[in-house]
């Protein structure tokens, strides 16, 4: 029982970063249906310039995960703006294509700038904290509690401000939005700023937990692609309820199967949801 609720504990924290990355796809594809493959490359973008920040210039780790949300939230909007706004009206595939050229040029930019190597992102919180036998690091405690306070800020700003409530109309129905007055270029860019922050902020909080490397942004994009489709494409509740499912997954998987089989545990239950539900957990039938 102690191991399992260890387990539980590490699952929160894994499940709280994948959460924020994968609300910020969420959001772009529920705004314009499109699936953004390039969202994996602006969390490690994020990663490396909390890096940067905190090695090159000594900023604070708090300060630095704040200005590493605007600049990813800024380059986000920029991409919206030079890539995917030229090819709103292309056919389906162009968009698809246009993302992963910009995934494969914000990797070779990073390796530019900062080398292949890996980096080592020290964790601002040392310590562990214990209590009844659990142990938990206190970079982790900080996953689980930042991650909570982040989503409960984006559901807020969703359901209470109107700004909010123009991206929900948008994502229900963009042509009716713009007939009703939304002005659904500049709801569109404020979309990507929110899914560029978002991915930074779980980097941050993420990568001092692992190391940092130019291909770390390939490996989230399975994983939060995974949680969208689990979830159902588009559904915000389903983003979180899948992003945790699949941590779920790979730390008891990572127990019970073997560390090698976690990835493999959490797509196979991937898999099992969708052979039941097709169209995800909170996704609606056609």
């Amino acid at each position: 029982m102690l191991i399992l609720v260890q387990q539980l504990l590490n699952a929160l924290a894994l499940g709280g970063a994948y959460s924020l990355v994968a609300l910020g796809l969420t959001l772009v594809y529920g705004v314009m249906k499109i699936p953004n493959f390039a969202h994996g490359s602006l969390y490690m973008v994020g990663a490396y310039v909390t890096w940067a920040l905190l090695t090159d210039f000594g900023v604070p780790y708090f300060l630095a995960l704040v200005l590493a949300a605007v600049v990813l939230g800024l380059l986000a909007m920029l991409l919206e703006r030079l890539v995917f706004y030229p090819l709103r009206g292309a056919p389906g595939v162009s968009p698809m294509i246009a993302a992963i050229g910009v995934l494969f040029f914000l990797e070779a930019s990073v390796q530019l700038i900062w080398g292949p190597d890996f980096k080592l992102l020290n964790s601002p919180v040392t310590g562990i904290i214990t209590f009844a036998g659990l142990s938990l690091t206190g970079q982790r405690l900080l996953m689980i509690v930042a991650s909570v306070l982040v989503m409960l800020a984006l559901f807020y700003f969703l359901k209470r401000t109107t700004t909010g409530a123009t991206i929900e109309a948008m994502a229900q129905n963009r042509e009716g939005a713009r007939l009703v007055g939304i002005p659904v270029s500049r709801v569109a860019s404020l979309t990507f700023f929110i899914s560029g922050a978002l991915a930074a902020v779980a980097a941050a909080l993420y990568a001092p937990t692992s190391l940092v490397s130019p291909s770390m942004g390939e490996i989230m994009n399975l994983k939060v692609f995974a949680i969208i489709v689990l979830g159902g494409m588009g559904s915000v509740p389903g983003a979180i309820v899948g992003a945790f499912l699949l941590a779920f997954a790979e730390i008891f998987g990572g127990v019970f199967v073997g560390a090698n089989f976690a990835d493999v545990v959490g797509f196979a239950v991937l898999v099992i949801v969708l052979a039941i539900r097709p169209q995800g957990l909170f996704g609606r039938t056609a």
